[in-house]
């Protein structure tokens, strides 16, 4: 985590809260007691922010400084409103093509995403609150930027984002394994939000059962799957493979 996307103590980081700084992740030590460590709990709660608790050597090697049991990291951008994002580019007249990370938890594979979803013309990707990977200096650097320039909307759930791009007229397709077709049997050229699951577990089940469609990259190698950023990048360019094809017919 490097310093300029850190926090450090519990009522620096209750007062950022408070001030309405984006606040991705804060790592709390294990078994910490007091008053003033009640008070953050509440406070992360109250705001649904991201919080796990880790070992104090996991604090020390954050910062050498007097972190009394807590380090935030900060997210070098703003996040977005789902609902208004997906609202303003239906008003806008072009093709949506939204992205959904079901609790991806690697900040580099997030990056390298987000890269890849910039230079495809994402129109936006979402995350869920509790769980996901955090906007951090690493995310920065694998994105090569491009984070500042796709929008990123914090979810509390993930089905009801789903529910609402359904209701939108914005087909949801899931990449999993667990079905027949391939990214070459599924149409991708209409209103679609593809949904990439975590590094370990894949999509969550629950989620599977509320999708529009899904479909899986076909694997001819003895190793069965690829990491999640590359499969991401391989749907979002059958993505602009089928849009430009439909273009020119």
């Amino acid at each position: 985590m490097e310093k300029e996307y850190q926090i450090f103590g519990i009522r620096a980081i209750i007062e950022a809260v408070n001030a309405g700084k984006e606040i991705d992740k804060v790592f709390i030590q294990k078994d910490a007691q007091g008053d003033l460590m009640r008070e953050l709990l509440k406070v992360l709660k109250q705001n649904s922010i991201n919080f796990t608790y880790v070992p104090v050597e996991k604090l020390n090697r954050l910062t050498h400084n007097n972190h009394q049991g807590a380090v935030a990291s900060i997210s070098p951008v703003k996040f977005h409103d789902m609902e208004t994002l997906v609202e303003t580019v239906l008003e806008s007249g072009k093709t949506p093509l939204f992205l959904i990370l079901d609790q991806l938890s690697d900040a580099r594979n997030f990056g390298a995403i987000i890269r890849t979803a910039e230079c495809t013309g994402v129109d936006g990707i979402i995350v869920q609150k509790q769980g996901s990977a955090p906007v951090n200096g690493d995310t920065v650097k694998t994105s090569a930027g491009a984070v500042f320039n796709v929008p990123i909307c914090k979810v509390e759930h993930i089905k009801d984002a789903i529910f609402h791009l359904q209701g939108s007229g914005i087909k949801t397709i899931a990449a999993t394994e667990k079905t027949e077709n391939t990214i070459y049997d599924v149409s991708f050229s209409e209103p679609v939000a593809i949904i990439m699951g975590s590094e370990d577990r894949g999509i969550n089940p629950s989620v599977l059962k509320i999708v529009d469609d899904k479909a899986k990259l076909p694997m001819y190698g003895t190793i069965s799957s690829l990491n999640v950023s590359v499969a991401c990048g391989a749907f979002l360019y059958e993505a602009v493979r089928q849009r430009i094809g439909s273009l020119e017919g």
